[in-house]
């Protein structure tokens, strides 16, 4: 039902002069997704302090809670089809309901508060959807879906996961919010987050490291006071764009982190010499965006000055990760060989204060659309590498919007990684016998069988000569017997 339900609300939105892509159904989705599931949770609040006899003060005043202006009743408990719509809908969305809901960031006590999730989001975005009646439509649609159960936050999660996706393939740079999430599943399992750690991603996008390294520490044992630290006080995350922070929001509220520790804002712009010890965290997992361009002014935070955008993240985690901590971040794997100063002092720095473990070496089409190869860094911070483990992914087939890479063809990673074996796809460096200037990691795997040698042009002509011998020959015989 949910996924028919999706579906019906993006035909409406395409109809709408308003939403021109994919991106745009996801985000006014999102917001009327958001206000439903604020809803739910208020009824299930209220509900918990009725049964212990307690008060209970709403996050969201009478005239702007969802059963008033979107679905009000009848007496008889009947949903009153007079409820607004055309025009008049659009003018409380627009005019009252945003800048209302809008407030809430400035009163909120704390960022980690749903009160202030609520204002930076409605902060941030705008109704696009021009018609009152199309909005009208979804509000009602909408209004079908639940968050009451885990079965039903479950498929609601992973029918907005399949939204996420989707975006890749809507222009508008829409590839950026997905990594394929039998990529993030493998980096949590290697990284190996424990409850009591702080997780974090300084590029959060869709939220998908975070969503995932919940999924991977949410075991049905945990106590209740870990399952509070898990939902208080171990992911945290920033993101620059502000659709990018909204579906991180949802994302990680849909998966049941009901109040994510996101903030809104541009990780580069923070100075690295300002990052303190109670600043660090003790496991870091990110896809920063590459190819990417950074102001000169933004380049000023970073001891090592470089545009790329991917260069100056790294240096973000080094710098923001707890002394012990581990890392499992993706980079283009030009970042491996590039001959300019800036990437020969990150690869140094990186090589002389983290301990560079493993180096998985990723297949093109891995990102779609993306048109670049990739590699994954898996470092611990606080010990100069000694040796690097490589371990690259060949595949018998090309990956593409409807071959992607799955988990079947990282399993042989994550076993061989346990113990840095050897294989026809692994081997392992010693740093001291890279170049000592350079510090190029770009080594060759010396495990692969060796391909047979080419043939000269004069065996090729020859065979060539016998071919033709040959065919001779054989029409000769045929013609003897027509």
């Amino acid at each position: 039902m949910f996924e028919q339900t999706f579906k019906n609300i993006d035909d409406i939105l395409h109809k709408d002069a308003g939403c021109g892509s994919e991106l745009d159904y996801v985000e006014q989705t999102s917001w009327v997704l958001f206000l439903k599931y604020l809803d739910d949770l208020e009824q299930d609040k209220q509900t918990e302090a009725e049964l212990t006899e307690k008060a209970y003060q709403p996050i969201i005043s009478a005239q702007f809670q969802w059963s008033t202006w979107a679905t009000p009743k009848l007496d008889n408990g009947d949903i009153d089809h007079n409820a607004l719509t055309g025009d008049d809908l659009l003018d409380f969305v627009n005019n009252q309901l945003f800048p209302y809901l809008k407030k809430f960031k400035a009163q909120a006590t704390n960022a980690n508060t749903i009160e202030y999730k609520i204002g930076e989001i409605f902060s941030e975005l705008k109704n696009r959807i021009q018609s009152g009646y199309n909005l009208r439509e979804v509000i009602t649609l909408v209004n079908e879906l639940r968050f009451r159960t885990h079965q039903e936050k479950h498929e609601m999660s992973h029918l907005y996961e399949s939204k996420i996706k989707n975006m890749g393939n809507a222009g508008r740079n829409g590839g950026e919010y997905y990594t394929p999430r039998a990529l993030i599943k493998t980096i949590v399992k290697v990284v190996s987050p424990k409850i009591g750690n702080t997780v974090y991603d300084g590029a959060v996008g869709s939220a998908g490291f975070l969503v995932e390294a919940f999924a991977y520490l949410k075991q049905p044992d945990l106590s209740a006071k870990q399952a509070l630290i898990l939902q208080k006080n171990t992911f945290y995350g920033k993101e620059k764009k502000p659709l990018a922070y909204i579906i991180g929001i949802m994302n990680m509220i849909l998966h049941g982190i009901e109040a994510p520790n996101v903030i809104h804002t541009n990780t580069l712009a923070e100075n690295l010499s300002d990052i303190e010890e109670k600043d660090r965290y003790d496991i870091i997992l990110a896809n920063p965006p590459f190819g990417g361009k950074e102001r000169v002014e933004v380049q000023q935070n970073f001891p090592i000055k470089t545009g790329e955008t991917a260069s100056l993240f790294l240096q973000h985690f080094i710098k923001i990760l707890k002394a012990g901590g581990s890392a499992g971040v993706v980079i283009k794997n030009t970042f491996l060989s590039n001959t300019d100063n800036a990437s020969i002092a990150l690869r140094k720095e990186l090589l002389n204060t983290c301990n560079l473990h493993t180096v998985l070496d990723l297949p093109g089409g891995t990102f779609t659309g993306a048109g670049v190869k990739t590699v994954v860094l898996f470092f611990n911070k606080g010990e100069a590498t000694k040796e690097t483990w490589f371990y690259q992914i060949n595949l018998d087939r090309n990956l593409g919007k409807t071959n992607p890479l799955n988990e079947r063809d990282l399993a042989d990673f994550i076993q061989l990684q346990k113990s840095s074996a050897q294989s026809e796809n692994s081997w392992a460096i010693k740093i001291e016998d890279i170049d000592q200037t350079t510090f190029d990691l770009s080594v060759k795997n010396p495990n692969m069988p060796e391909e047979a040698a080419l043939r000269s042009p004069e065996e090729i002509f020859k065979k060539i000569s016998e071919l033709d011998e040959e065919s001779k020959t054989i029409l000769k015989t045929i013609k003897r017997l027509l």
